[in-house]
């Protein structure tokens, strides 16, 4: 497990990052999201000891980070590490070797994730000849070619299509799989809602939401949809009535939708009674916020 405890940089008078706790699961997919200038970047330069904390501490497997533990983990900065007029092999093997692999073991490592990104007949090319994309699978190769404890990633999605997207998203989950704790950051909310298990969300240097994904879109009032059609004599479906009905907190009714919080326990049968008595029901569902109605409630 990686987890930070009272993290806070400051640069000058400026509070970058405060009190930031966050806990990467063994075996799972963390998201890390917020706006530009949240804190995200300086809090995983702090985790991978690039910048020193002013306050708080990186704990790993419960106890204080090493250098020995961080020199397992797998990092991908944002600003990328890689040169641009340096063969994309030559570079996995140094990366491969700053690790601790042999050269031998980094250069099939290196050949066979080349192989899988589609790069293969592109290992001796210059960095800088490559799209940014499959630059961006280079360096995501260099991070995981390792067989890393951990993995800290920053943005690395960014720039992929959505071919190569889907291929990132499987090589995370297959180290998640073996047990690696993965947190990455990203500004692209519906792909972290479709693989992520846990969310972390930062705003102005602060954790202003934390969990598993699906507490968090439960953590509120519980809103349903009611959606009417009129009776046998027709007319124009209106659920303006839902507002007389006992135990109901109406949010919104336009026409024959309506929004609203089912208060007490029987709430749910009086509605469905009365639409009934009045035409039909075409729709009574739970509402789910998504994770970007989510993270607009939390950073508002």
């Amino acid at each position: 497990m990686l987890e930070t405890r009272g993290l806070t940089r400051l640069f000058g008078d400026q509070r970058a990052v405060d009190d930031v706790n966050v806990t990467v699961r063994p075996g799972g997919l963390t998201g890390f999201v917020g706006g530009n200038g949240a804190g995200k970047t300086t809090t995983m330069r702090m985790i991978m000891g690039i910048l020193e904390p002013t306050a708080g501490e990186v704990l790993w497997r419960g106890r204080p980070v090493a250098w020995e533990d961080r020199a397992r983990f797998g990092y991908m900065p944002e600003e990328r590490g890689l040169y641009p007029k340096q063969p994309v092999l030559f570079q996995l093997v140094y990366l491969g070797r700053l690790h601790g692999m042999t050269a031998a073991a980094a250069r099939r490592a290196g050949q066979e994730y080349l192989e899988r990104f589609g790069l293969a007949d592109r290992a001796n090319d210059t960095l800088e000849s490559l799209s940014l994309g499959n630059q961006q699978r280079v360096q995501i190769a260099g991070a995981v070619m390792s067989s890393p404890t951990a993995l800290i990633l920053d943005e690395p999605f960014s720039g992929l299509d959505p071919d190569a997207v889907d291929a990132m998203a499987d090589l995370l989950r297959e180290q998640a799989g073996r047990g690696v704790p993965v947190l990455f950051s990203s500004h692209q909310l519906d792909l972290v809602e479709r693989i992520c298990d846990d969310l972390v969300v930062l705003a102005a240097g602060r954790v202003v939401a934390e969990g598993k994904v699906e507490d968090l879109r439960h953590r509120g009032r519980t809103l349903h949809r009611l959606v009417v059609a009129s009776g046998p004599a027709g007319g124009t479906a209106d659920a303006g009535w839902v507002r007389d009905v006992p135990g109901v907190a109406v949010v919104d009714v336009d026409g024959p939708v309506a929004v609203l919080e089912l208060v007490a326990a029987d709430a749910s049968d009086r509605i469905l009674r009365e639409a009934l008595r009045r035409g039909s029901v075409r729709e009574l569902s739970t509402l789910v916020p998504s994770l970007s109605e989510i993270y607009r409630e939390v950073t508002a």
